[in-house]
Protein backbone atom coordinates (compact mmCIF):
# COMPACT_ATOMS: atom_id res chain seq x y z
CA UNK A 1 0.00 0.00 0.00
CA UNK A 2 1.42 3.16 -0.93
CA UNK A 3 1.85 6.74 0.83
CA UNK A 4 -1.54 7.79 -1.23
CA UNK A 5 -3.45 4.82 -0.81
CA UNK A 6 -3.01 4.59 3.24
CA UNK A 7 -3.74 8.52 3.63
CA UNK A 8 -6.66 7.79 1.95
CA UNK A 9 -7.44 4.38 3.86
CA UNK A 10 -6.61 6.57 7.67
CA UNK A 11 -8.56 9.49 6.95
CA UNK A 12 -11.54 7.34 5.25
CA UNK A 13 -11.52 4.53 8.83
CA UNK A 14 -11.03 8.05 11.10
CA UNK A 15 -13.82 9.84 10.01
CA UNK A 16 -15.78 6.51 9.80
CA UNK A 17 -14.94 5.50 13.57
CA UNK A 18 -15.86 9.22 13.89
CA UNK A 19 -19.69 9.04 12.32
CA UNK A 20 -20.05 5.87 13.62
CA UNK A 21 -19.42 6.12 17.41
CA UNK A 22 -21.33 9.98 17.01
CA UNK A 23 -24.38 8.40 15.86
CA UNK A 24 -24.76 5.68 17.74
CA UNK A 25 -24.17 7.06 20.61
CA UNK A 26 -26.79 9.77 20.19
CA UNK A 27 -29.69 6.78 19.26
CA UNK A 28 -28.29 4.77 21.72
CA UNK A 29 -29.00 7.68 24.65
CA UNK A 30 -32.04 8.05 23.27
CA UNK A 31 -33.23 5.03 23.04
CA UNK A 32 -31.48 4.35 26.63
CA UNK A 33 -33.88 7.58 27.78
CA UNK A 34 -36.97 5.46 27.61
CA UNK A 35 -35.97 3.02 29.96
CA UNK A 36 -34.86 4.85 32.42
CA UNK A 37 -38.03 3.49 34.35
CA UNK A 38 -35.92 0.74 34.84
CA UNK A 39 -33.99 1.94 37.51
CA UNK A 40 -36.50 4.46 39.10
CA UNK A 41 -39.39 2.22 39.36
CA UNK A 42 -37.96 -1.27 39.14
CA UNK A 43 -34.78 -0.20 41.53
CA UNK A 44 -31.75 -1.52 39.71
CA UNK A 45 -28.53 0.15 39.68
CA UNK A 46 -27.11 2.19 37.37
CA UNK A 47 -24.67 -0.64 36.40
CA UNK A 48 -27.52 -2.59 35.29
CA UNK A 49 -29.22 -0.05 33.36
CA UNK A 50 -26.10 0.51 31.53
CA UNK A 51 -25.53 -3.24 30.97
CA UNK A 52 -28.12 -4.12 29.66
CA UNK A 53 -28.90 -0.95 27.31
CA UNK A 54 -25.70 -1.44 25.89
CA UNK A 55 -26.75 -4.79 24.81
CA UNK A 56 -28.52 -3.05 22.23
CA UNK A 57 -24.92 -1.38 20.85
CA UNK A 58 -24.07 -4.32 18.61
CA UNK A 59 -27.29 -3.95 16.71
CA UNK A 60 -27.06 -0.30 16.31
CA UNK A 61 -23.55 -0.66 14.96
CA UNK A 62 -24.57 -3.01 12.30
CA UNK A 63 -27.38 -0.58 11.23
CA UNK A 64 -25.42 2.39 11.21
CA UNK A 65 -22.41 0.98 9.88
CA UNK A 66 -22.78 1.24 5.60
CA UNK A 67 -24.09 4.53 6.24
CA UNK A 68 -21.43 5.90 8.43
CA UNK A 69 -19.29 4.31 5.43
CA UNK A 70 -20.73 6.62 2.89
CA UNK A 71 -20.47 9.85 5.00
CA UNK A 72 -16.63 8.83 5.73
CA UNK A 73 -16.08 8.19 1.76
CA UNK A 74 -18.03 11.77 1.15
CA UNK A 75 -15.91 13.58 3.77
CA UNK A 76 -12.54 12.12 2.33
CA UNK A 77 -13.64 12.98 -1.21
CA UNK A 78 -14.75 16.35 -0.15
CA UNK A 79 -11.60 16.88 1.42
CA UNK A 80 -9.45 15.91 -1.36
CA UNK A 81 -11.88 17.64 -3.67
CA UNK A 82 -11.36 21.13 -1.48
CA UNK A 83 -7.95 20.76 -1.63
CA UNK A 84 -7.70 20.13 -5.07
CA UNK A 85 -5.48 16.83 -4.41
CA UNK A 86 -8.26 14.67 -6.66
CA UNK A 87 -7.24 17.15 -9.82
CA UNK A 88 -3.55 16.16 -8.83
CA UNK A 89 -3.95 13.32 -8.91
CA UNK A 90 -6.19 12.59 -11.84
CA UNK A 91 -3.26 15.24 -13.82
CA UNK A 92 -0.60 12.59 -12.57
CA UNK A 93 -1.96 9.50 -14.60
CA UNK A 94 -3.75 8.22 -11.02
CA UNK A 95 -7.50 6.75 -12.97
CA UNK A 96 -10.60 6.80 -11.17
CA UNK A 97 -10.67 3.03 -10.32
CA UNK A 98 -6.99 3.51 -8.68
CA UNK A 99 -8.04 5.87 -6.43
CA UNK A 100 -10.88 3.88 -5.41
CA UNK A 101 -8.89 1.21 -4.63
CA UNK A 102 -7.96 2.72 -0.84
CA UNK A 103 -11.53 2.87 -0.39
CA UNK A 104 -11.66 -0.37 -0.64
CA UNK A 105 -9.38 -1.56 1.60
CA UNK A 106 -11.63 0.73 4.13
CA UNK A 107 -14.93 -1.01 3.01
CA UNK A 108 -13.26 -4.25 3.39
CA UNK A 109 -12.84 -3.68 7.09
CA UNK A 110 -16.15 -2.39 7.98
CA UNK A 111 -17.89 -5.35 5.71
CA UNK A 112 -15.75 -7.68 8.40
CA UNK A 113 -17.25 -5.90 11.12
CA UNK A 114 -20.38 -5.80 9.62
CA UNK A 115 -20.36 -9.85 9.12
CA UNK A 116 -18.93 -10.54 12.29
CA UNK A 117 -21.85 -8.80 14.42
CA UNK A 118 -23.97 -10.38 12.01
CA UNK A 119 -23.24 -13.58 12.49
CA UNK A 120 -22.52 -13.45 16.42
CA UNK A 121 -22.40 -10.16 18.08
CA UNK A 122 -25.86 -8.98 17.35
CA UNK A 123 -27.43 -12.36 18.19
CA UNK A 124 -25.17 -12.69 21.29
CA UNK A 125 -26.81 -9.80 22.30
CA UNK A 126 -29.95 -9.97 22.33
CA UNK A 127 -29.63 -13.00 23.72
CA UNK A 128 -28.50 -11.60 26.98
CA UNK A 129 -30.71 -8.52 26.90
CA UNK A 130 -33.90 -11.25 26.87
CA UNK A 131 -32.58 -13.36 29.77
CA UNK A 132 -31.66 -10.39 31.65
CA UNK A 133 -34.71 -8.42 30.83
CA UNK A 134 -36.38 -12.44 31.33
CA UNK A 135 -34.93 -11.73 35.05
CA UNK A 136 -36.12 -8.28 35.47
CA UNK A 137 -39.45 -8.71 34.13
CA UNK A 138 -40.12 -12.42 36.27
CA UNK A 139 -38.48 -11.19 39.51
CA UNK A 140 -41.73 -10.44 41.24
CA UNK A 141 -39.61 -7.88 43.47
CA UNK A 142 -39.77 -5.45 40.20
CA UNK A 143 -43.13 -6.07 38.94
CA UNK A 144 -45.38 -6.97 41.89
CA UNK A 145 -43.86 -5.17 44.97
CA UNK A 146 -45.32 -1.73 44.54
CA UNK A 147 -44.04 0.93 46.88
CA UNK A 148 -47.13 1.35 49.02
CA UNK A 149 -48.91 -0.99 47.68
CA UNK A 150 -50.32 -4.14 49.52
CA UNK A 151 -49.58 -7.43 46.71
CA UNK A 152 -50.81 -10.79 47.82
CA UNK A 153 -48.21 -12.85 46.51
CA UNK A 154 -50.15 -16.05 47.67
CA UNK A 155 -53.56 -16.30 49.01
CA UNK A 156 -52.05 -16.24 52.71
CA UNK A 157 -49.73 -13.97 51.82
CA UNK A 158 -49.22 -10.41 51.64
CA UNK A 159 -46.10 -7.87 51.57
CA UNK A 160 -46.05 -4.13 51.27
CA UNK A 161 -43.17 -2.18 50.54
CA UNK A 162 -43.06 1.89 51.51
CA UNK A 163 -40.04 2.51 49.40
CA UNK A 164 -37.97 1.58 47.07
CA UNK A 165 -34.47 3.34 46.84
CA UNK A 166 -31.79 2.78 43.93
CA UNK A 167 -29.95 0.23 44.82
CA UNK A 168 -32.79 -1.92 44.85
CA UNK A 169 -33.21 -0.63 48.81
CA UNK A 170 -36.40 -1.72 49.89
CA UNK A 171 -37.84 0.46 52.32
CA UNK A 172 -40.26 0.26 55.51
CA UNK A 173 -41.32 -3.62 55.30
CA UNK A 174 -44.39 -5.41 56.55
CA UNK A 175 -45.45 -8.90 55.84
CA UNK A 176 -48.15 -11.32 56.67
CA UNK A 177 -47.66 -14.99 55.98
CA UNK A 178 -50.80 -17.33 56.57
CA UNK A 179 -49.94 -20.00 54.84
CA UNK A 180 -48.89 -22.13 58.10
CA UNK A 181 -52.47 -23.26 59.24
CA UNK A 182 -50.92 -23.63 62.62
CA UNK A 183 -49.72 -20.27 63.07
CA UNK A 184 -49.61 -16.24 61.57
CA UNK A 185 -46.14 -14.56 60.92
CA UNK A 186 -46.25 -10.90 61.02
CA UNK A 187 -42.71 -9.33 60.00
CA UNK A 188 -42.11 -5.69 59.86
CA UNK A 189 -38.54 -4.55 59.13
CA UNK A 190 -37.24 -0.67 58.62
CA UNK A 191 -35.67 -2.09 55.41
CA UNK A 192 -34.22 -4.79 53.41
CA UNK A 193 -32.50 -6.06 50.08
CA UNK A 194 -32.95 -9.05 48.10
CA UNK A 195 -30.20 -11.63 47.34
CA UNK A 196 -29.98 -14.15 44.70
CA UNK A 197 -27.61 -17.63 45.00
CA UNK A 198 -28.11 -21.24 44.15
CA UNK A 199 -29.96 -22.05 46.91
CA UNK A 200 -33.24 -19.37 45.41
CA UNK A 201 -34.09 -15.51 46.29
CA UNK A 202 -34.33 -14.41 49.99
CA UNK A 203 -35.20 -10.94 51.12
CA UNK A 204 -32.80 -10.36 53.84
CA UNK A 205 -34.75 -7.95 56.39
CA UNK A 206 -33.14 -5.62 59.00
CA UNK A 207 -33.77 -4.26 62.29
CA UNK A 208 -37.12 -5.58 62.61
CA UNK A 209 -39.67 -7.54 64.89
CA UNK A 210 -41.71 -11.21 63.88
CA UNK A 211 -44.95 -11.85 65.70
CA UNK A 212 -45.35 -15.50 66.06
CA UNK A 213 -49.45 -16.36 67.05
CA UNK A 214 -49.97 -20.24 67.44
CA UNK A 215 -53.45 -21.68 66.63
CA UNK A 216 -55.25 -21.71 69.83
CA UNK A 217 -53.43 -18.98 71.70
CA UNK A 218 -54.16 -15.11 71.71
CA UNK A 219 -51.14 -13.33 72.84
CA UNK A 220 -48.19 -13.74 69.94
CA UNK A 221 -44.45 -14.43 70.58
CA UNK A 222 -42.32 -11.11 69.81
CA UNK A 223 -39.03 -11.66 68.69
CA UNK A 224 -36.86 -8.70 67.68
CA UNK A 225 -34.06 -8.95 65.35
CA UNK A 226 -31.17 -7.48 63.13
CA UNK A 227 -31.01 -9.55 60.06
CA UNK A 228 -33.48 -12.21 58.83
CA UNK A 229 -33.78 -14.08 55.86
CA UNK A 230 -37.42 -14.22 54.07
CA UNK A 231 -37.55 -16.96 52.06
CA UNK A 232 -38.96 -15.47 48.26
CA UNK A 233 -37.95 -18.64 46.03
CA UNK A 234 -41.50 -19.48 45.38
CA UNK A 235 -41.84 -16.16 43.81
CA UNK A 236 -38.64 -15.13 41.62
CA UNK A 237 -38.38 -16.95 38.28
CA UNK A 238 -34.85 -16.62 37.52
CA UNK A 239 -35.91 -16.74 33.86
CA UNK A 240 -34.02 -20.30 32.70
CA UNK A 241 -36.82 -21.28 30.31
CA UNK A 242 -36.36 -18.47 27.79
CA UNK A 243 -37.10 -18.99 24.28
CA UNK A 244 -34.74 -17.00 21.79
CA UNK A 245 -36.77 -15.10 18.79
CA UNK A 246 -35.20 -15.50 15.32
CA UNK A 247 -33.60 -12.31 15.36
CA UNK A 248 -31.78 -13.90 18.73
CA UNK A 249 -30.42 -16.67 16.52
CA UNK A 250 -26.69 -17.12 15.53
CA UNK A 251 -26.05 -17.32 11.98
CA UNK A 252 -24.69 -20.59 11.97
CA UNK A 253 -28.69 -22.02 14.07
CA UNK A 254 -30.34 -19.81 10.79
CA UNK A 255 -28.16 -22.11 8.25
CA UNK A 256 -28.55 -25.58 9.94
CA UNK A 257 -32.02 -25.30 12.04
CA UNK A 258 -32.98 -27.70 14.45
CA UNK A 259 -35.80 -29.48 12.38
CA UNK A 260 -38.18 -30.37 15.75
CA UNK A 261 -37.72 -26.51 16.09
CA UNK A 262 -40.99 -25.40 16.83
CA UNK A 263 -40.35 -21.64 16.06
CA UNK A 264 -39.19 -23.27 12.45
CA UNK A 265 -42.11 -25.41 11.75
CA UNK A 266 -44.22 -22.44 12.79
CA UNK A 267 -42.42 -19.45 11.15
CA UNK A 268 -39.73 -21.00 7.90
CA UNK A 269 -40.78 -17.77 6.02
CA UNK A 270 -38.88 -15.54 8.75
CA UNK A 271 -35.93 -17.82 9.03
CA UNK A 272 -35.63 -17.82 5.14
CA UNK A 273 -35.72 -13.71 5.21
CA UNK A 274 -33.25 -13.58 8.38
CA UNK A 275 -31.17 -15.75 7.04
CA UNK A 276 -30.56 -13.74 3.68
CA UNK A 277 -30.60 -10.30 5.81
CA UNK A 278 -27.41 -12.05 7.42
CA UNK A 279 -25.86 -12.97 4.78
CA UNK A 280 -26.71 -9.38 2.74
CA UNK A 281 -25.04 -7.11 5.29
CA UNK A 282 -21.63 -7.07 4.37
CA UNK A 283 -22.45 -6.77 0.91
CA UNK A 284 -24.41 -3.36 1.33
CA UNK A 285 -20.96 -1.33 2.75
CA UNK A 286 -19.21 -2.53 -0.60
CA UNK A 287 -22.56 -1.19 -2.47
CA UNK A 288 -22.62 2.10 -0.84
CA UNK A 289 -19.18 2.89 -1.14
CA UNK A 290 -19.11 2.34 -4.86
CA UNK A 291 -21.96 4.05 -5.49
CA UNK A 292 -20.70 7.01 -3.16
CA UNK A 293 -17.38 7.02 -5.09
CA UNK A 294 -19.31 6.88 -8.65
CA UNK A 295 -21.11 10.25 -8.08
CA UNK A 296 -18.00 12.45 -6.34
CA UNK A 297 -14.84 9.63 -7.01
CA UNK A 298 -14.37 12.06 -10.61
CA UNK A 299 -12.86 15.62 -10.17
CA UNK A 300 -15.44 18.34 -9.86
CA UNK A 301 -15.11 21.68 -11.71
CA UNK A 302 -18.14 23.57 -10.26
CA UNK A 303 -20.02 23.32 -6.66
CA UNK A 304 -23.20 22.78 -8.04
CA UNK A 305 -22.58 19.96 -9.80
CA UNK A 306 -21.05 18.27 -6.28
CA UNK A 307 -23.93 19.29 -4.47
CA UNK A 308 -26.05 17.55 -7.34
CA UNK A 309 -23.58 15.26 -7.16
CA UNK A 310 -23.77 14.68 -3.17
CA UNK A 311 -27.64 14.80 -3.41
CA UNK A 312 -27.48 12.28 -6.46
CA UNK A 313 -25.43 9.73 -4.33
CA UNK A 314 -27.97 9.83 -1.03
CA UNK A 315 -30.84 9.45 -3.16
CA UNK A 316 -29.14 5.90 -4.70
CA UNK A 317 -27.98 4.80 -1.37
CA UNK A 318 -31.54 5.58 0.34
CA UNK A 319 -33.57 4.19 -3.12
CA UNK A 320 -31.30 1.03 -2.71
CA UNK A 321 -31.97 0.23 0.96
CA UNK A 322 -35.05 1.03 0.52
CA UNK A 323 -35.54 -1.79 -2.09
CA UNK A 324 -33.50 -4.24 0.19
CA UNK A 325 -35.74 -3.81 2.87
CA UNK A 326 -38.86 -4.34 0.63
CA UNK A 327 -37.31 -7.30 -0.70
CA UNK A 328 -36.61 -8.57 2.85
CA UNK A 329 -39.94 -8.64 3.43
CA UNK A 330 -41.64 -10.14 0.20
CA UNK A 331 -38.76 -12.78 1.21
CA UNK A 332 -40.93 -13.96 4.09
CA UNK A 333 -43.70 -15.17 1.13
CA UNK A 334 -41.12 -16.20 -1.86
CA UNK A 335 -37.82 -17.83 -1.96
CA UNK A 336 -37.35 -15.44 -5.61
CA UNK A 337 -36.92 -12.30 -3.51
CA UNK A 338 -33.94 -13.40 -1.93
CA UNK A 339 -32.05 -13.88 -4.85
CA UNK A 340 -33.50 -10.03 -6.46
CA UNK A 341 -31.66 -8.82 -3.15
CA UNK A 342 -28.19 -10.14 -4.42
CA UNK A 343 -28.74 -9.30 -7.95
CA UNK A 344 -30.01 -5.53 -6.59
CA UNK A 345 -26.42 -5.28 -4.53
CA UNK A 346 -24.18 -7.02 -7.14
CA UNK A 347 -25.59 -4.95 -10.31
CA UNK A 348 -25.82 -1.71 -7.96
CA UNK A 349 -21.93 -2.38 -7.25
CA UNK A 350 -21.11 -3.68 -11.05
CA UNK A 351 -22.75 -0.57 -12.14
CA UNK A 352 -21.08 1.68 -10.41
CA UNK A 353 -17.32 -0.14 -11.12
CA UNK A 354 -18.17 0.24 -14.64
CA UNK A 355 -19.02 4.27 -14.35
CA UNK A 356 -15.68 4.65 -12.07
CA UNK A 357 -13.76 2.52 -14.51
CA UNK A 358 -14.75 4.60 -17.28
CA UNK A 359 -14.36 8.12 -16.11
CA UNK A 360 -17.54 8.95 -16.41
CA UNK A 361 -18.73 12.45 -14.55
CA UNK A 362 -22.50 11.68 -13.49
CA UNK A 363 -23.76 15.51 -13.71
CA UNK A 364 -27.50 16.72 -14.02
CA UNK A 365 -29.05 17.12 -18.13
CA UNK A 366 -27.71 20.56 -19.26
CA UNK A 367 -31.95 21.82 -18.87
CA UNK A 368 -31.81 20.86 -15.12
CA UNK A 369 -28.57 22.47 -14.88
CA UNK A 370 -29.74 25.63 -16.07
CA UNK A 371 -32.85 25.48 -14.35
CA UNK A 372 -31.15 24.98 -11.02
CA UNK A 373 -28.64 28.24 -11.85
CA UNK A 374 -31.56 30.12 -12.55
CA UNK A 375 -33.57 29.17 -9.19
CA UNK A 376 -30.08 30.32 -7.20
CA UNK A 377 -29.82 33.52 -8.92
CA UNK A 378 -33.53 34.78 -7.97
CA UNK A 379 -32.44 33.40 -4.23
CA UNK A 380 -29.51 35.55 -4.06
CA UNK A 381 -31.09 38.52 -5.38
CA UNK A 382 -34.00 38.09 -3.20
CA UNK A 383 -31.63 38.65 -0.10
CA UNK A 384 -29.77 41.33 -1.75
CA UNK A 385 -26.31 39.51 -2.50
CA UNK A 386 -25.27 39.61 -6.29
CA UNK A 387 -24.92 36.57 -8.04
CA UNK A 388 -21.85 34.56 -8.94
CA UNK A 389 -20.87 34.49 -12.36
Amino acid sequence: MGSIDKYIFRTTLASFVVVLVSLTGVIWITQALRGIDLMTSQGQTILTFLGITSLAIPVLVLIISPIALMIAISHTLHKLATDSEIIVMNAAGLSPFRLFRPFIYATVVVALLVAFIAAYLAPDGMRRLKRWDAEITADVLANVLQPGRFAQLDPNLTIRVRERQPGGLLVGIFIDDRRNPNERLSIIADQGTVTKNDQGSFLVLENGHLERLESGKHEPNMVAFRRNAFDMSKFSNRGHDVVYGIRERYLWELIAPEPADPLVQQLPGQFRAELHDRFTAPIYPFAFAALTFAFLGTPRTTRQSRNFSMGAAIAAVFGLRMAGFALSVMTVKSPMAALLQYLLLFGAIGLSIRVIVAGTVLEPPPALMEAINRSNARLLRLFGRPAAA
